[in-house]
């Protein structure tokens, strides 16, 4: 790693976490320190489970729940269990903390034009920009890819948006039942896998990998969330697949895709898989690939 860039990194940390005021314990004017006010604000109007918030934000449940049990002593949260499973807490803010959350808001918009009042035009325009760019790739730095059932909600939720731009994207729509299938059991281990990746427990990109041959493997299901593309999240999950696919024991993976999908044509040559004759009939193919795996 470039001790200079990691000097940089740090010398970014230092200066941000000074302008946003998460040194000070009372954030944005209020009686409590940032990380208090940051739960406060994620809870939100539609409230808030314990343990997808945990996941969102990366909190230990000790932690949490000491910020939870303070929130409700301030008298701007409420927990409540789930009917069927006593086991899910969720939690709503209640009148008072939903008027403290438009307050945070208010200052937060005033916190921010105090920055950008200091800059003339064109650095508002620079800096902005800068710090979308700096979101964007702080995101894919936070990216975790892991093995999931295939039959999980998380699975079903990616694919049902993959299955959705397909739709959108095709020239003639996408009917799921028309194309090849991947069965369940295909994905799961020893056959297969089913990765997600997951930003703050938010799903943005998911891929499969199942055997079709001795030593041959099946790359399906490749999909990237459109706000990721670009920063290389799917180059990243078709790496993890072909790891996936050697841990399997294959040497060589195949791939189908539709001229529709010109990114994913061009990140499959970039990646080194070569197009080859046909080696199916799925409906919806144009380009048919294959790589043969290093070692």
């Amino acid at each position: 790693m470039n001790a200079d860039h990691v000097a940089q990194v740090r010398r970014f940390h230092r200066l941000v976490t000074q302008r946003a005021g998460v040194l000070q314990d009372h954030f944005l004017g209020r009686d409590r320190p940032v990380g208090h006010s940051r739960v406060l604000y994620e809870i939100g109007t539609d409230g808030a489970d314990l343990r997808e918030l945990r996941h969102r934000l990366d909190l230990d449940s000790g932690y949490l729940s000491r910020i939870v049990q303070s929130l409700m002593t301030e008298g701007l949260v409420v927990l409540h269990t789930a009917q069927d499973d006593e086991r899910v807490r969720r939690a709503r803010l209640t009148r008072a903390g939903r008027a403290e959350v438009a307050l945070m808001n208010e200052r937060s918009d005033e916190a921010a034009q105090t920055i950008l009042t200091q800059l003339d035009p064109p650095q508002r325009e620079r800096l902005v920009a800068a710090m979308d760019e700096v979101r964007r790739l702080l995101t894919v730095a936070g990216t975790r890819i892991e093995r999931v059932d295939p039959t999980s909600e998380t699975a079903h939720r990616c694919i049902a948006q993959f299955f959705a731009e397909l739709q959108e994207r095709f020239e003639a729509g996408f009917d799921p039942g028309q194309s090849l299938p991947a069965d369940d059991d295909d994905l799961r281990a020893p056959r297969g896998a089913f990765l997600v990746a997951s930003v703050d427990g938010t799903p943005v990109a998911s891929g499969a990998v199942k055997t079709i041959a001795p030593g041959m493997g099946s790359i399906k299901r490749m999909w990237v969330a459109g706000e990721m593309r670009g920063l290389g999240v799917g180059r990243r999950m078709l790496a993890a697949l072909e790891a996936e696919a050697r841990e399997l024991g294959l040497t060589k993976v195949r791939l189908e895709t539709n001229r529709a999908l010109g990114e994913a044509v061009r990140l499959y040559q970039s990646a080194g898989y070569v197009q080859v004759a046909p080696f199916n009939a799925d409906p919806y193919a144009h380009h048919w690939f294959e790589k043969a795996l290093e070692p």
